[in-house]
C-alpha cells in the first residue's frame, strides 16, 4: 500500500513539474513573441518616417500631380477656348480629385499609421512608380519577380561560401601552424573590403580585358531561346558575383572559424578524450562541434535571412535584376511601397529567425532552459 501511494505521489509530482514546464515556455513564447512584435512595429514605422521624409515625399507628389495635370490640359486642345480662370478653376479641380484619390488630402501623421497597419498586415498595396515585367503596380507582383533572381544569386554563393568556410576552418584547426594556415591567416585582412570592390576588379580583368565572362545582368542579350541554353546563359552571368562573394569573405570567415574551433579543441575535456584513445573524427564530431553549435546555427540562420534581401550595391555593380537593385531603384524614385515592403519582410524574418534561435539553442545545448532565465546549473 505504502509502495503504491509512493508511486501515486511521483506520479502527481512529474504531471507538476511537465505542467510547470508547459507554462514556463507558454510565458515565454507569448512575452517573446510579443516583445518581437513590438520591435518589429517601431522598426517599420521608423521605416515609413524616413521613406516619406516625414511627409516631404508626399509634398513632392502633389508637386507632381499638379505638373502633370499642367502639361495634360496645355497639350489639349479643347483648353484653347478656355479663359484664364476657367483654365485655372479645371486645373485646380483636376489636381483636388487626383489627390483626394491618393489620399494625400489627409495629414501624414494618420496615413503614417494605415501604412504601418497595411505593412505589418502584409497588405503591400500598389507601387507609385515602379512597375513589374508584366507591367502590374502591385508590389507583391514586383517583389515576387524580384526574388527569384535573389534567391538564386544569393543562395549560391551564400551557401557555398558558409559551408567551405566551415570546411576549411575545421581543416585549418587541425593542421594549426602549417603553410595553408599561415596563408589564410596572411589573406584575412583583405575581406575589409566588400563584394562590390572586387566585383568591380573582376569585370575589369574577366569582362572588360579578357572578354571571357558578361559584364552583368543575369542572361544574354537577347534571352536564349531553349531552357537549357538559358540556364547556361544564367549560371555564365553568376560566375563573377559568386566569386566576388567568396573572395570578399572567404578568408575572413575561415579564420574565424579556425580560430573557434582551435579554443574549444583545447579543453581539458577533449584532452581527456584524447587519453581515451578515442578516434581525431569522433572528438571533433563530440567535443569539438557540438559545442559549437549554436554559434554555428546561429551563421547559418543569419545567413538564410541574406538570401531573401540580396544586397543593395553588390547587385547593383553586377546589374542582377534582383531584390537589392529594386530597393535601391525604390529608393532612388522614393517609391515609399516598395520601400516598407522590403523593410517589412527583413523585419519580419529577423525576427522569426531570432524567436527560432532561442528555441534551438535549447534543443543542441542542454545548458540552456526556455524561459528559465539563464542556463542550468
Amino acid at each position: 500500500m505504502q509502495n503504491i501511494e509512493t508511486a501515486q505521489g511521483q506520479s502527481a509530482a512529474m504531471r507538476k513539474r511537465k505542467l510547470s514546464s508547459l507554462n514556463r515556455v507558454f510565458k515565454y513564447v507569448l512575452v517573446r513573441g510579443l516583445t518581437l512584435l513590438v520591435t518589429v512595429t517601431i522598426g517599420v514605422y521608423l521605416a515609413i518616417l524616413i521613406a516619406n521624409g516625414g511627409g516631404y515625399v508626399d509634398e513632392m507628389r502633389k508637386g507632381q500631380i499638379r505638373e502633370q495635370v499642367s502639361i495634360q490640359m496645355a497639350g489639349d486642345p479643347e483648353n484653347a477656348f478656355l479663359t484664364l480662370q476657367e483654365r485655372r478653376t479645371l486645373e485646380e479641380s483636376l489636381v483636388n480629385t487626383q489627390i483626394q484619390q491618393l489620399g494625400l488630402d489627409r495629414p501624414f501623421a494618420i496615413r503614417s499609421f494605415e501604412y504601418l497597419w497595411n505593412g505589418l498586415t502584409l497588405d503591400l498595396g500598389r507601387a507609385d512608380y515602379l512597375l513589374s515585367d508584366s507591367g502590374s503596380r502591385q508590389v507583391r507582383a514586383i517583389l515576387g519577380e524580384r526574388l527569384g533572381p535573389t534567391l538564386l544569386l544569393m543562395a549560391t554563393g551564400q551557401l557555398l561560401l558558409f559551408f567551405s568556410s566551415l570546411a576549411l576552418g575545421l581543416s585549418l584547426s587541425r593542421r594549426y601552424g602549417s603553410t595553408l594556415d599561415k596563408l589564410i591567416v596572411a589573406l584575412a585582412p583583405t575581406s575589409s573590403a566588400p563584394a562590390w570592390f572586387y566585383g568591380m576588379f573582376l569585370i575589369l580583368i574577366f569582362a572588360a580585358v579578357l572578354g571571357w565572362l558578361p559584364f552583368g545582368g543575369m542572361v544574354s542579350a537577347p534571352p536564349p531561346e531553349t531552357t537549357w541554353l538559358r540556364a547556361l546563359s544564367t549560371l555564365k552571368h553568376m560566375i563573377l558575383p559568386v566569386t566576388a562573394l567568396l573572395v570578399s569573405s572567404l578568408f575572413v570567415s575561415a579564420y574565424s572559424r579556425r580560430t573557434f574551433f582551435l579554443i574549444y579543441s583545447s579543453e581539458d575535456y577533449v584532452e581527456m578524450a584524447k587519453a581515451k584513445g578515442l578516434s581525431d573524427r569522433e572528438i571533433e564530431r563530440r567535443y569539438v562541434l557540438r559545442p559549437t553549435l549554436p554559434t554555428i546555427i546561429t551563421s547559418f540562420m543569419l545567413t538564410i535571412i541574406g538570401l531573401w534581401t540580396g544586397a543593395i550595391v553588390f547587385e547593383s555593380v553586377f546589374n542582377w535584376p534582383g531584390i537589392g537593385r529594386l530597393t535601391q531603384q525604390a529608393i532612388n524614385m522614393f517609391d515609399t511601397p516598395v520601400i516598407v515592403a522590403t523593410t517589412v519582410i527583413y523585419a519580419y524574418l529577423l525576427a522569426i529567425t531570432i524567436f527560432l534561435l532561442d528555441i534551438i539553442y535549447a534543443l543542441v545545448d542542454p545548458r540552456v532552459k526556455i524561459g528559465g532565465g539563464g542556463t542550468r546549473s
